[in-house]
């Protein structure tokens, strides 16, 4: 061992906060219940109650007992339990035995096994999820009168 040493003068890496980490698994246990909106980039799995839309997840898995009550927006939903609202998924929707949906679906692939039960229409291809989409950002361009309106002189 020496008296004299070099300092050294290596530092840690510098983490690089525009780069977001992968987002993980948020889980809405059974006898849990969220009243308002979800926003995720990651994995959503319920298995209790959520009564709002749910926006941006790279899946959602809804388990047997879990109820959505509100329109789903992600890459890839498997559905086990209720949904009340419209699901748009980027590329597959998984349609559970045990599954019943009130709503429309839009995706491009769809998988319903026995049992499993749809309340509305399902729309499929390479551009339902972003028709569907670009449907819902853009203002109706009705501009007729509707009954009981009247222009303001």
């Amino acid at each position: 061992m020496s008296i004299f040493t070099k300092p050294t003068t290596e530092k840690a890496p510098m983490r690089n906060d525009s780069q977001a980490p992968d987002a993980g698994l948020s889980v809405i246990a059974p006898g849990m219940k969220i009243i308002g909106d979800i926003e995720s980039t990651g994995v959503v799995k319920i298995e209790g109650t959520v009564e709002g839309a749910i926006r941006g997840a790279r899946q959602l898995l809804l388990g047997r007992q879990g109820t959505v009550h509100g329109d789903i927006r992600a890459h890839e939903v498997v559905i086990g339990g209720t949904v009340v609202g419209t699901i748009i998924a980027e590329e597959r929707v998984e349609i559970q035995g045990t599954s019943k949906v009130e709503g429309d679906i839009h995706t491009k692939s769809i998988v319903v096994l026995e049992g499993g039960v749809i309340n509305g229409t399902v729309r499929m291809g390479e551009t339902a999820a972003q028709d569907s989409a670009r449907d819902r950002r853009e203002p109706a361009t009705d501009t007729a009168l509707r009954p009981g309106l009247a222009l303001s002189q």
